[in-house]
């Protein structure tokens, strides 16, 4: 489906269950797409759990670009899709993530949108070969518990156990989380379960 945003339209694929018990709102990196091996495997995992899925292509993408521009409008278009998101699946727990540049996005926005948790899948903790440009601020300050996902090989960086209410560093996996996606669902599940009973 596609929903209307401040800074341009958003498609959003749905995977619904029935009786769900929260929703799940997950996007991408700056110059990925919601088909990714890990995200899918995200979606299954949540799904297998009772959570309904909602995959965000945000507008830069759909437009065709590649770096996300401007923060603060990501930001905007961000609160306003999960908005209508929320609109279609009325009095759901939310909890939302991303990988990369979206999980980023999830970090900064969890308040704005009412987030119980967020799922931060290869944190870009700073430009590759750039540690003093560190973004870890966003990651501690989400103000709702983050679980942060990282490879051993992330030449973004990857946080400290401090940086989230919980950290799992995957060895031999890179900035892509794509050598066992599946253990990237399964890690996700397991925290997010217990989360929303």
């Amino acid at each position: 489906m596609h929903i209307a945003t401040p800074h341009g339209p958003a498609i959003v694929e749905l995977d619904e269950v029935s009786d769900p018990r929260f929703l799940f709102v997950l996007t991408h990196g700056s110059a990925g797409g919601v088909e990714s091996a890990d995200l899918l495997a995200v979606r299954d995992a949540v799904v297998a759990i009772g959570g309904s899925v909602a995959r965000v292509l945000q507008p830069f993408r759909v437009k065709g670009g590649r770096a996300p521009g401007s923060p603060a409008k990501q930001d905007e278009a961000w609160v306003a899709l999960v908005a209508a998101i929320r609109e279609k699946l009325p009095g759901l727990p939310l909890a939302q993530g991303g990988r990369s540049n979206g999980a980023r996005v999830a970090c900064r926005t969890a308040r704005a949108v009412g987030a119980r948790a967020v799922v931060a899948l290869a944190f870009p903790l700073h430009p590759p070969g750039r540690p003093e440009r560190s973004r870890v601020a966003e990651l501690r300050d989400a103000g709702v518990d983050v679980l942060a996902v990282s490879g051993d090989r992330d030449r973004f960086g990857v946080p400290d156990a401090e940086d989230a209410a919980r950290l799992v560093v995957l060895p031999g996996e890179d900035h892509d989380l794509s050598k066992n996606p599946a253990r990237v669902g399964e890690v996700v599940a397991d925290w997010l379960c217990p989360r929303f009973p």
